[in-house]
């Protein structure tokens, strides 16, 4: 008999050698493993809404499932999810859109994935204003595209320039990224902040704006929200309009996105989509109509309590030496600068030089999980999504703060 041919060692693709699974998800992955093993843990560190789905968004799905609806789908979205997303378009933006202009999939991440897979060729570079969603820039690299980091200053709100979107503009640009409110600093951009920026854009024929408006109805103070295409329309046929149901509605679990945008565009998305995982649920998309269509005085509810707890969060932590946090528009989330810690040595001998550093403190000394500023674009500092319940927030705050001061 011929000896056994040893195994060849699995060789990953080229395309995700550098990239590994969502740091977010890691640390966060990390906490809950220090949970199991009896440490008593607060997790702030995913972006994802402690709140339940809306009751009538449970039973549309369960009459959906009663009813048969249980089968493949057209592959992106149902002609009753299509009505419903243009008339939240209408309703809520002003914006008017055709039913082979908006596409559906399984989350808002699957619908940016599909618009950079279907655009972007080798060498294509997107504009990423920093801090940003930390998935922002490994999906352009899987899509063979170069991510193009802009840092934006604390001083402006961590919002990009005009002039700073022009210099990183190039003739490999093909994309820049607006997510307003941001996740991660809880910027938002208003109409008059938004429009010079665009106006950059709009004299650079090959650039195409992806606009994820996820955190739309989470604003605080009564701002307005403001979306690109309405803007300044003249860009509409170069803007892809990106929405969900998940942070507004709590249905995270769901997986359920969509966007809007030309139709020539939606189409590429469509043929990179029916390769992948065909259609969305179908039971997601029957709840996506409920979420959209249905009573919407649950999402200005909630958002009230988010605004609560930010204030909370907010406060704790300028009060907490050596740490500074701007208050955040929108989004759920704070993002604190830890500057002020940097350099100091906890009471363990360990010397704090980076953002990490002090996170990988907190969560070993105080056990509070929160996201580094590095794993965003932008150090140093800190990320802490406040999306869980006030006591928690008020124990993390109060950790956070013992923390801060034992280095002092």
């Amino acid at each position: 008999m011929n000896a056994a041919v040893p195994a060849t060692a699995f060789r990953a693709a080229d395309r995700i050698s550098a990239i590994g699974v969502s740091d977010i998800v890691r640390i966060t992955q990390a906490a809950n493993e220090l949970k199991r093993q009896g440490q008593p843990v607060i997790v702030l560190g995913l972006g994802e809404p402690d709140f339940d789905t809306p009751a009538h968004v449970i039973e549309a799905a369960q009459q959906a499932m009663a009813q048969g609806d249980t089968h493949y789908t057209v592959l992106d979205g149902t002609p009753a999810l299509k009505a419903a997303i243009q008339l939240k378009f209408r309703r809520d933006n002003g914006l008017a859109f055709a039913t082979n202009e908006i596409t559906v999939g399984a989350g808002a991440k699957q619908v940016i994935y599909n618009a950079l897979m279907a655009s972007l060729n080798p060498g294509d570079e997107v504009i990423l204003p920093a801090p940003y969603w930390t998935s922002y820039a490994d999906m352009v690299l899987i899509a063979g595209g170069v991510p193009v980091v802009v840092p934006c200053s604390e001083a402006n709100g961590f919002r990009i320039t005009p002039e700073q979107l022009d210099a990183a503009i190039t003739p490999r640009t093909r994309w820049v990224f607006i997510n307003s409110p941001s996740n991660p600093s809880g910027t938002a951009y208003s109409t008059e902040q938004l429009r010079p920026i665009l106006e950059v854009v709009l004299h650079h024929p090959q650039v195409w704006v992806l606009a994820d408006d996820i955190y739309e109805h989470i604003l605080y103070d009564g701002l307005a929200f403001a979306t690109p295409a309405a803007v300044l329309p003249a860009l509409r046929e170069r803007t892809l309009t990106v929405n969900g149901v998940s942070k507004s509605y709590a249905m995270t679990g769901w997986r359920l996105g969509y966007g809007a945008g030309p139709k020539a565009l939606i189409a590429a998305m469509a043929v990179v989509q029916s390769q992948a995982t065909s259609c969305a649920s179908s039971i997601s998309q029957a709840a996506a109509v409920a979420a959209l269509t249905g009573p919407q005085d649950v999402v200005a509810e909630r958002c009230r309590a988010f605004q609560a707890r930010r204030d909370l969060v907010v406060a704790a932590l300028n009060a907490s030496p050596g740490l500074r946090c701007r208050v955040p528009e929108g989004a759920f989330y704070t993002f604190a600068s830890c500057e002020g810690v940097l350099g100091r040595t906890t009471p363990g001998g360990v010397l704090l030089r980076t953002d990490t550093d002090f996170c990988d403190y907190l969560l070993r000394e105080f056990h509070v999980a929160v996201v580094p500023g590095s794993v965003l674009g932008l150090a140093p500092y800190f990320r802490i999504s406040y999306a869980a319940s006030m006591a928690d927030l008020q124990e993390a705050c109060a950790r956070i703060q013992r923390a801060c001061k034992a280095l002092f």
